[in-house]
């Protein structure tokens, strides 16, 4: 698509402002004129052609668009009676240069608002500007619409029209026919007149319609007055706060795209999500808060950058009250739809609009994207994440995975609450669902050789951190190997319980024969796993028995404290009553001692108990330890009872998830 800017005109009623360059040159303010602005304009829709009518001023119009320096390729064409003549012999002079393609028609004086452009390039069919809004003027053009289409434009109509302004969008078929009619008009001697008068006897045979951008601005400038009207309107319109959020950890040039898109709305203000909210809805980001708030603050598109810490806008639209926020339209379904909703709700409020661009797909920025989660999923990048996490919220959570396809759900399931948006930090591979999942008792009769497959199984799909559940951890020698292994892998943290002999599971408590471990030897184990260890990444967290094999408060909490003098990274603590007090008790005198070491728990027994309460009284990891398990046999044992039951399929289908969407889960990897 081209533009033409028809710019023959003498402008004298602008006085001594035309009197040494013509009018398009007028000043909007210090830095741009009527014409640098209407480039740039066209150029930042799209526009790479541009045919410039001239007439007094020629050669120092032409220089002036040449010094401009922007990619536009420029035809100018000169009307040697431009001063006899009207702009309908300036576009019979331009005719040969003007057929062939879908054009922009405007006049060389008229100023608009960026979203009238906007609206102008995304309408599908041939239109022109008007505003129902506006007071029919004396002397300027109307629209006659009838039916929904413009059957006439001039100065003269008042029945059943609306104000309109020379700001056309024409397809070639419409173009051509009106093109047609001004070299008919011309060669016919009719050069005086408006080309509108040529567009009025063919109106019939186009498909012309009334693009009405209301109160928006967009008018012509013919006098001082007018000058001093729009420019302050646009200088105003310069002034407009237009907000953006983005949590990318590269802007590509999509992003790009749209920021200049909303900086042509006003002054760009993009919130840059923290860590924190970044994580809460999408992968972990790879480029730290402080070094993406530098990435936008270094574009020239942007005029300033804030955090926005959660994933609702809320909170700085509230601060800032843009006049708009820029988004692209996919967040139009999916569990950003409420974010939306809740950002047009704020806007109403206070009179701000939503402004959104198509989203262009494009396969580059998947790539990018797999790139980008291949990274994550690399041992040395996952590992560390748990720590970086735990920094950052104060308080995780984790859900055992035993295979692929529930480390996948552990990864991809997300929740959105009132503006935020929930997942899982991180998995736990338990001993006890590992050992489930290949239908062996859980007594360490899996060894770790298995077990590590298990690890390699979910860490080939996902990118989460991973919590292994170490049980006894074995000889104080073997555990050195397991240290090694897991760290190698990329495993974030291995939990290791103060118990001897065979194991039984924890919940029957003193139920069955358990002997807790001696301190000193649970100890050396701990201190010969941290010295076996390459990187300040891993964690070695030690789980307390005490409890359930009731041997009190004082000595879950002495083992506690010097298991941390042992160097131990966090610590366990676990309990199978049915309320959480003692584990309350626990960390509350834990805690007078020692606010640093994370706590970790287990509320197996007592899931009544949320997470933020567990964050406000101090514990800071939370594990779902075995509910994928125990929800997935009871769901499979009873599909397989209705098919025996019924002796066929149909009933079990309501109880089955489908194939496809089965499918859906497992990404295609190039």
């Amino acid at each position: 698509m081209r533009a033409i800017i028809l710019n023959s005109g003498r402008g004298t009623r602008l006085g001594d402002m035309t009197r040494e360059c013509p009018k398009c040159m007028t000043c909007l303010d210090e830095k741009e004129t009527i014409l640098s602005w209407q480039l740039k304009e066209l150029m930042n829709v799209g526009v790479k052609e541009v045919v410039i009518t001239t007439g007094a001023f020629a050669e120092k119009l032409k220089e002036y668009c040449l010094q401009l320096d922007l990619p536009l390729d420029y035809t100018f064409v000169y009307n040697e009676k431009y001063a006899d003549t009207n702009y309908i012999y300036s576009l019979y002079c331009a005719r040969d240069v003007l057929r062939d393609d879908d054009c922009l028609l405007l006049h060389g004086d008229l100023v608009w608002d960026s979203g009238v452009l906007d609206k102008l390039m995304a309408y599908p069919d041939s239109c022109v500007v008007v505003s129902s809004d506006e007071k029919l003027p004396d002397k300027d053009f109307k629209a006659v619409v009838h039916n929904g289409k413009v059957e006439k434009i001039g100065i003269e109509f008042f029945s059943d029209a609306v104000a309109a302004q020379p700001l056309y969008k024409l397809r070639q078929s419409d173009w051509g026919v009106w093109l047609d009619e001004i070299i008919n008009f011309c060669e016919n001697g009719e050069c005086g007149c408006y080309a509108e008068n040529a567009l009025n006897n063919v109106s019939d045979l186009m498909n012309l319609y009334p693009l009405d951008v209301k109160e928006d601005l967009c008018k012509e400038i013919d006098t001082q007055e007018d000058l001093a009207e729009v420019s302050a309107e646009w200088r105003k319109l310069r002034k407009r706060k237009v907000y953006m959020s983005f949590s990318v950890d590269v802007i590509h040039s999509a992003h790009i795209a749209l920021m200049k898109k909303a900086s042509r709305y006003g002054k760009l203000i993009v919130g840059v999500l923290s860590d924190t909210a970044v994580a809460s809805y999408r992968r972990f980001p790879l480029v730290p808060y402080e070094e993406r708030l530098m990435l936008f603050k270094n574009l020239v598109e942007v005029s300033e950058v804030v955090e926005q810490t959660e994933l609702s806008y809320k909170e700085n639209l509230c601060a800032i009250r843009p006049d708009f926020v820029v988004h692209g339209d996919d967040w139009r379904e999916g569990f950003q739809k409420t974010i939306r909703d809740e950002v047009i709700q704020i806007l109403d409020s206070y009179g701000g609009r939503l402004i959104e661009f198509p989203h262009v797909y494009d396969e580059k920025y998947d790539r990018l994207e797999r790139r980008m989660r291949m990274e994550l999923s690399m041992p040395d990048v996952r590992r560390g994440r748990l720590k970086k996490l735990l920094s950052m919220k104060g308080c995780i959570n984790a859900i055992e995975a035993h295979n692929g396809i529930t480390g996948l759900i552990a990864e991809n399931t997300v929740v959105e609450q009132e503006g935020k948006a929930y997942q899982f930090d991180a998995m736990w591979v338990s001993s006890l669902c590992d050992s489930t999942a290949k239908g062996k008792p859980d007594i360490e009769l899996v060894d770790m050789t298995s077990r590590f497959q298990t690890i390699n199984d979910i860490m080939e799909v996902t990118t989460k951190p991973i919590i292994f559940d170490g049980d006894t951890g074995g000889l104080a020698e073997h555990f050195v190997y397991t240290v090694r292994s897991l760290e190698r892998m990329g495993v974030s943290m291995v939990i290791i319980e103060d118990k001897t002999g065979l194991k039984k599971n924890s919940l029957f408590g003193a139920e069955v024969a358990q002997t807790q471990d001696d301190v000193g030897r649970f100890c050396q184990k701990i201190k010969a796993g941290k010295h076996a260890q390459k990187t300040n990444d891993f964690m070695i967290v030690a789980r307390i028995e005490s409890l359930i094999l009731e041997q009190g408060m004082a000595d879950a909490l002495y083992r506690a404290h010097e298991y941390v003098n042992a160097g131990a990274d966090g610590i366990m603590i676990h309990s199978r009553k049915k309320e959480p007090d003692e584990i309350f008790e626990f960390v509350e005198e834990f805690r007078k001692k020692d606010v640093i070491t994370p706590i970790v728990v287990v509320p197996t027994a007592f899931p009544q108990v949320t997470e933020e309460e567990f964050k406000n009284r101090g514990v800071n990891i939370v594990i779902y330890a075995n509910h994928l398990t125990r929800s997935g046999f009871p769901a499979m044992q009873n599909v397989a009872k209705s098919i025996l039951q019924h002796h066929r399929a149909k009933e079990a289908d309501a109880m089955c998830m489908s194939i496809k969407d089965i499918i859906t889960l497992i990404p295609e990897e190039e």
